[in-house]
């Protein structure tokens, strides 16, 4: 019998796997001490049984225990990583000739809630009074983040064309170079007039970058980022925010209102619902419209006299 069946396995033989980790494939240590607690649960589980004794069966059913001890799949997955790296160790230095944990799955972890801001906050952070260039444009920047639920990526390639003024929609190229029309608000669309404004006088008239610095050249998403942190906390919103915090915002405010899967699956860019169906834990009530009648800043109502429809706040 390989040497690597024996018993529990012989404490040289986990040394000797501990030190290839640590030596031949330069993992830090930190990385070494999890291998190694993964290590001592596999021999926990395994009890009596020789390692090379254990069947994809047996492998199935430790994966079960540990899940049932409130191990969630992530930190399965991570511990099922451990054990195959094991046995390949166990393979090259000790004849094991089966892997039993190849092709064991981890349960799948449940979807975490996105975090999103209330209908206020959101208000209350793309509400930025500076009338300075830069404060002009990053109130536009997050109002159509927030209004048309952009990803970081989209926002930074958007260029001049891409917003319709007067059809009220901005064209965006999103994962796998594919292009999708959302509908943008109202006070979007006067956030990004009053940045056009001064935008010409920064950025030469070859640049075609919506948003640039102010040296007139294009925004990079890093840049977006630190702005958007820096305005959560000057708009007194007490938690930093990202920009996927928006998309997530505009998602569930949408889907508070119109509870319409498919058209904010279609705002969003999503290949999937599957992926729009994380939002779902709110309690929809059905209107007729999934935008105008639901975004909180893109509302629309009658107004007092002549029964116009006008935007409102």
């Amino acid at each position: 019998m390989p040497d690597g069946g024996s018993g529990r396995a012989p404490r040289s033989i986990i040394d000797g796997f501990l030190s290839h980790l640590a030596h031949e494939r330069r993992l830090s240590p930190h990385t070494v001490d999890n291998y190694a607690r993964d290590v001592r649960a596999l021999l926990e589980l395994a009890g009596s049984t020789p390692l090379a004794d254990i069947h994809p069966n047996l492998a199935r059913r430790f994966v079960a225990q540990l899940h049932a001890r409130g191990l969630g799949g992530k930190s399965l997955a991570r511990t099922l990583s451990a054990w195959r790296t094991l046995y390949r160790y166990l393979a090259r230095d000790h004849g094991v000739t089966r892997n039993p944990f190849q092709g064991v799955r981890a349960p799948k972890s449940a979807k975490t809630l996105p975090k999103a801001l209330s209908p206020d906050q959101a208000s209350q952070l793309v509400s930025i009074a500076g009338d300075d260039a830069l404060s002009v444009r990053d109130r536009a920047m997050f109002e159509l983040f927030y209004s048309s639920g952009l990803r970081l990526a989209e926002l930074v390639g958007l260029k001049l064309p891409d917003v319709d003024f007067d059809e009220a929609i901005v064209r965006v190229t999103g994962k796998g170079s594919k292009t999708r029309v959302v509908p943008v608000g109202r006070f979007a669309l006067d956030a990004l007039r009053a940045w056009l404004e001064r935008r010409w006088r920064i950025a030469s008239h070859e640049q075609q970058a919506l948003f640039v610095t102010a040296r007139g050249t294009r925004l990079g998403p890093r840049a977006i980022q630190t702005r958007l942190r820096q305005w959560s906390v000057r708009q007194g919103l007490g938690q930093p925010v990202h920009p996927h915090m928006l998309r997530h915002s505009f998602a569930s405010h949408v889907l508070q209102s119109s509870g319409d899967l498919r058209a904010v699956q279609e705002m969003l860019g999503h290949a999937s619902i599957s992926t729009t169906q994380v939002y779902t834990h709110l309690d929809f009530q059905h209107l007729a419209k999934a935008y105008d009648a639901a975004h909180p800043r893109a509302k629309r109502k009658a107004a007092a006299s002549g029964g116009k429809k006008t935007n409102s706040r």
